[in-house]
């Protein structure tokens, strides 16, 4: 794969979810901005049915990951029931 991998989203409400972005190697995730709630990063290995848990933040990060297995797919959000209030800004990159 080449080229950036990019997903970011403003996110304010339950089960809604960056777009899906495959990632291999070390990889960011941003949030940001002035929001209540849990906000999950998950990963799948079947192109988007069936998602893991990786991590989950309930406040503003700036941190890295690392996916050591090709055609992995990752989105963060806010799960059903998780969302309290305000704007998260959501971003994964690679």
């Amino acid at each position: 794969m080449t080229g950036i991998r990019l997903a970011t989203r403003s996110i304010d409400a339950n089960n809604t979810f960056t777009d899906r972005v495959q990632m291999v190697g070390y990889f960011n995730i941003s949030i940001s901005g002035t929001w209540q709630g849990d906000i999950t990063c998950q990963r799948s290995f079947d192109r988007g049915s069936t998602w893991f848990d990786v991590n989950s933040w309930d406040e503003n990060t700036q941190e890295y990951g690392f996916e050591p297995e090709r055609g992995v797919w990752y989105q963060a959000g806010f799960k059903d029931g998780d969302y309290s209030q305000g704007t998260a800004i959501v971003r994964l990159s690679q």
